[in-house]
């Protein structure tokens, strides 16, 4: 049934979202607790690697099946794997003189999550039609933040009144917890044609893809489509706090009131995605999510008003969520059945750069332009990525596999 798969695809989204933070601020915050100073605990952003290499070791999962199936099987072995991994690395002690243990452990668990985000985005494609896609990601990702706060905000407060290494443990039997999701799950069909030998697994999907028409283009939208909204949240914070925020004003209304945001906008959404379709979704939304860039702007004219934050950062998020449901959306259907794990492990990969990378100089140029400035700037940056909709979208369209 409908309702079935998209409430899987909301359970799945959890679990794949739940580790993300354990190895990214939850972690740091542990190290800092541990005497380990800002320069060292900065390199432990390294430990992401996993998350934008993945597509190198994801024709495995397109090429074996285990016991339980193609997806079903791997899933729960990458599950329970990255469950015991939290243990791992809740027995390490975060200390400047325990730094490599703590270090592979944290690279241990970052790879079965980013293993599991490979196996839960190729079922979640293979299991929707193409018009289901749009609600059944909007879901995804909504599971996604869900599980994203009850490991950094829920997280650090368990954490607060015990300790790390049993806020740890904790979120380690919540991963194991999810087997059980998996378990219950039905397989997905096997497309026809799918790779028999692992070279074929290798070489086949990145054939396919780039034999067709405007496929580099298409990797050009995705790192385009969300660059504005990226590179403006990038550098929030420290522009909230410019404006002589509180912490606690940042915590309440940011990240509280602006998730439940976020979390609408990617549910209507998928709805909507439903009823106009996915190309004419990527037009309004990237509009959307471009135009609403521009509250930062007039937030750095009014100044610290808490229902002014409140305005920018609804109207932010909401279109944000907007976006990114089309967005993950659009990613889904450009793959072909056949070689799911291995194309949507590549354009989810690209999707990371501009996070990782393109972000890092924000800074810098909003020193250089002023916050209104800045934010115009990154307002602007969004255009192009808002031309390519019309080119990208044919590409989606002449994918032979998307209804197999």
């Amino acid at each position: 049934m409908l309702s079935g798969r998209m409430l899987i695809a909301l359970l799945m989204g959890f679990a794949s979202g739940l580790p993300l933070l354990l190895t990214g601020s939850v972690l740091q915050a542990w190290l800092k607790d541990g005497g380990v100073d800002l320069t060292k605990i900065g390199f432990f952003a390294l430990v992401g690697l996993p998350y934008t290499l993945k597509f190198l070791w994801a024709p495995l999962f397109d090429r074996y099946a285990l016991p339980l199936g193609r997806r079903r099987g791997w899933l729960i072995v990458m599950q329970l794997a990255l469950a015991a991994a939290l243990v791992g690395l809740s027995l390490t002690r975060p200390t400047p003189d325990h730094l490599l243990w703590i270090s592979a452990a944290a690279l241990i668990v970052a790879f079965f999550s980013a293993s599991q985000d490979i196996v839960v985005d190729a079922y979640r494609r293979e299991s929707m039609s193409d018009d289901e896609l749009g609600l059944g990601s909007a879901l995804y990702v909504n599971g996604y933040r869900v599980g994203m706060l009850l490991a950094s905000g829920g997280g650090l407060i368990i954490a607060d009144h015990t300790s790390f290494a049993f806020m740890y443990q904790l979120m380690a039997a919540c991963m194991a917890a999810c087997v059980m999701v998996t378990f219950f799950a039905p397989e997905p069909p096997l497309a026809p044609g799918a790779p028999r030998t692992l070279q074929e697994a290798v070489v086949l999907p990145f054939r396919d893809y780039f034999q067709r028409e405007g496929a580099w283009l298409a990797l050009g939208f995705i790192l385009l489509y969300k660059i504005g909204d990226t590179m403006a949240s990038a550098m929030t914070l420290p522009f909230y706090l410019e404006l002589n925020y509180s912490k606690t004003e940042i915590g309440a209304v940011v990240k509280l009131f602006g998730f439940w945001a976020t979390i609408l906008g990617g549910t209507l959404g998928g709805i909507i995605i439903l009823r106009i379709g996915l190309t004419r979704a990527l037009w309004i939304f990237g509009i959307g999510q471009m135009i609403s860039t521009l509250g930062f702007c007039a937030l750095a004219y009014i100044g610290h008003n808490n229902f002014a934050l409140a305005t920018v950062i609804a109207i932010e998020n909401f279109t944000g969520g907007l976006g990114t449901a089309a967005f993950v959306g659009f990613m889904g259907a450009l793959t072909n059945k056949r070689f799911t794990a291995t194309q949507y492990a590549l354009l989810s990969s690209l999707m990371g750069v501009p996070r990782v990378l393109l972000a890092a100089p924000t800074g810098w140029i909003a020193l250089q332009m002023g916050w209104p400035g800045f934010f115009v700037f990154c307002t602007l940056i969004a255009i192009p990525g808002l031309l390519l909709i019309r080119s990208v979208t044919r590409l989606e369209q002449s994918q032979p596999s998307n209804n197999t």
